[in-house]
């Protein structure tokens, strides 16, 4: 993903001379929830529309330059680490500054983000999500590979979607839907099967005698 792609320059960032009102209104005019501010053609941060609306319409943004959010990426970054720096600063835009020079070329906007991923294998192609868990210091992605591809599947992505009490929990992605003999390969090597499958004859067995076993005592 280049993110000069996506790069988009349609709102000119705002000098920190800007009056208050000004913004407001144009914040009125927008769906964003931040805008790029420079101060002698220096972009020195973004101001967020909720500490805006707090101010006084009759001062500038350099009086508030206190309140100036400093987060942005380069263009040089991946679209991981941009997603990751719109969730952590809470934004639906954010700034990119050129790698070398930091000058300011542009800003970025969650919803194409959000679509590059949408468009990625991982998610759009057809296929088996498992969730499984394992003890953090055993798991293997080389190991989840190797059992997935040995059953003629191919590994769409794979990522670890929670760590807690030293277990970590891992989503994975195969592109054929019948999967239960990897389900079964797996658990024989140690790792717990939190996704349901209809195919998953292991719990379809012990549903069965847990069935056997109800009707049994209730004779």
């Amino acid at each position: 993903m280049l993110l000069s792609n996506y790069i988009i320059k349609d709102i000119e960032i705002q000098s920190v001379n800007q009056p208050i009102k000004n913004l407001k209104k144009l914040f009125n005019e927008l769906t964003y929830t931040h805008i790029p501010v420079e101060k002698d053609g220096v972009f020195i941060g973004s101001i967020s529309e909720n500490d805006l609306r707090c101010f006084d319409n009759e001062k500038t943004l350099e009086d508030y330059q206190y309140a100036l959010e400093r987060f942005f990426v380069r263009d040089t970054e991946n679209w991981l680490e941009v997603l990751k720096n719109f969730s952590v600063n809470n934004a639906n835009l954010m700034p990119v500054l050129e790698d070398k020079s930091n000058k300011y070329l542009g800003y970025l906007e969650l919803g194409d983000i959000m679509s590059f991923f949408n468009e990625t294998p991982f998610l759009n192609e057809s296929g088996a999500i498992l969730v499984v868990e394992k003890n953090f210091t055993e798991y293997s992605f080389s190991e989840i590979s190797q059992i997935i591809e040995s059953s003629n599947n191919k590994l769409l992505g794979a990522f670890v979607s929670k760590i807690e009490n030293d277990v970590a929990e891992i989503t994975i992605k195969t592109n054929i839907s019948g999967v239960n003999d990897v389900i079964q390969t797996l658990r024989r090597y140690g790792y717990n099967i939190l996704s349901s499958h209809e195919e998953d004859t292991y719990t379809k067995n012990l549903q069965e005698r847990s069935d056997y076993l109800d009707k049994y005592l209730n004779i």
